[in-house]
């Protein structure tokens, strides 16, 4: 499913707004503050339901608005759809698909985004990568969804028990163990496959973009465990140290997500140019991997990329960008685009037109 059309309303700096977008590549260009940025996030606040920049989603409605509203028109080849999502700060989150109010939207486009600060993704911490890697988790195999959530409520049951211990309260562990390496077995499969499926492409990319030495994405698991079995005992071995500690050392909330060039970490080693790089490659490894998995090409938003590259790697990603499905650039120089064969949308001021 590709966005023919977005409706926004006191969203941001956004009084209204209603911009066509092609199938193809979308150059969105204007001054800086002209509301760029937000287009963007609007567009994926409308596929997702939730903010690609914020977890405060009040910032999402205009200055002195009671509520922001963002309504999607899509097609996916057998026909045109209509996605809306309000936002009331205070309220929950209203979901309307083809004018139907619903809980949840399941047939919701999917969609990739680069933002300058998602370069933590490479160098920030390891919890940064793991809910990364879940979500993207989430769009590969719905239906495992429920196991990443199942084992955090074990976790936090089991948590709890060992901090109540140090006031004197013995552990009862031996059930909580049972459901935590249950799902945690099947969590770390989850992820090794999700890894996998990714790394298929990852270092074709991150070559095509012009990083010279070897890339490579590795998943270290925080437990060793190959069945339920293995972890209950991996757990129970750790009982002290968890004792001491207040907390589960052992367990797939331990994983980490690896980022190599030529076998050294990027995260600790790489330059901010090739983190920016790698994680382009990541991104665009990811749409490979969802439309390989799922048949929908995946939406590309890709904020103030191409003033950080060079000429030949702008070229480069452009070539790429252009080979897979819709994608949304923004710049504030269209120049920087000269030759893509993108359409230009003009943003200023809050307002967006050819």
């Amino acid at each position: 499913m590709h966005v023919t059309r977005a409706l926004l309303s006191d969203f941001r700096n956004y009084e209204r707004a209603e911009v066509a977008l092609s199938a193809g590549l979308t150059v969105v260009h204007g001054s800086v503050g002209a509301g760029k940025t937000s287009l963007l996030e609007a567009i994926y606040f409308g596929c997702v339901g939730r903010s690609c920049r914020t977890s405060n989603e009040r910032e999402l409605v205009r200055f002195g608005c009671p509520f922001a509203r963002v309504c999607l028109t899509g097609t996916n080849g057998a026909g045109e759809h209509e996605l809306e999502v309000l936002l009331e700060p205070g309220r929950p989150k209203r979901f309307k698909f083809d004018g139907v109010a619903q809980e949840r939207i399941s047939e919701r486009p999917l969609v990739c985004v680069f933002l300058p600060d998602r370069l933590d993704l490479v160098k920030g911490p390891a919890s940064t990568r793991r809910a990364h890697l879940d979500s993207l988790l989430a769009a590969l195999w719905p239906a495992r969804h429920e196991t990443r959530a199942a084992y955090g409520r074990a976790l936090v049951q089991r948590n709890a028990l060992l901090a109540r211990a140090r006031y004197g309260s013995p552990p009862a562990l031996a059930g909580w163990d049972r459901e935590l390496a249950r799902h945690g077995v099947a969590l770390t499969a989850d992820r090794a496959r999700a890894i996998d499926a990714v790394g298929a492409t990852f270092g074709d990319k991150a070559q095509a973009l012009g990083l010279t030495a070897p890339i490579a994405l590795r998943y270290e698991p925080g437990s060793l465990a190959g069945s339920a079995e293995e972890l209950a005992r991996e757990l129970e071995a750790a009982l002290r140290r968890d004792l001491d500690r207040g907390h589960t050392t052992v367990g797939p909330h331990r994983d980490e997500i690896v980022i190599e060039a030529g076998g050294r970490e990027l995260r600790r080693f790489g330059s901010q140019g090739q983190q920016r790089l790698a994680l382009l490659a990541l991104l665009l490894a990811e749409r490979d991997a969802l439309a390989s998995t799922t048949g929908r090409s995946p939406i590309l938003l890709l904020d103030d990329v191409l003033s950080e590259l060079d000429p030949e790697r702008r070229e480069l990603l452009l070539a790429i960008v252009r080979g897979g499905g819709q994608a949304l650039i923004t710049t504030a120089d269209p120049e920087l685009a000269a030759g893509s064969g993108g359409e230009l949308l003009r943003v200023e001021a809050g307002r967006a037109g050819a």
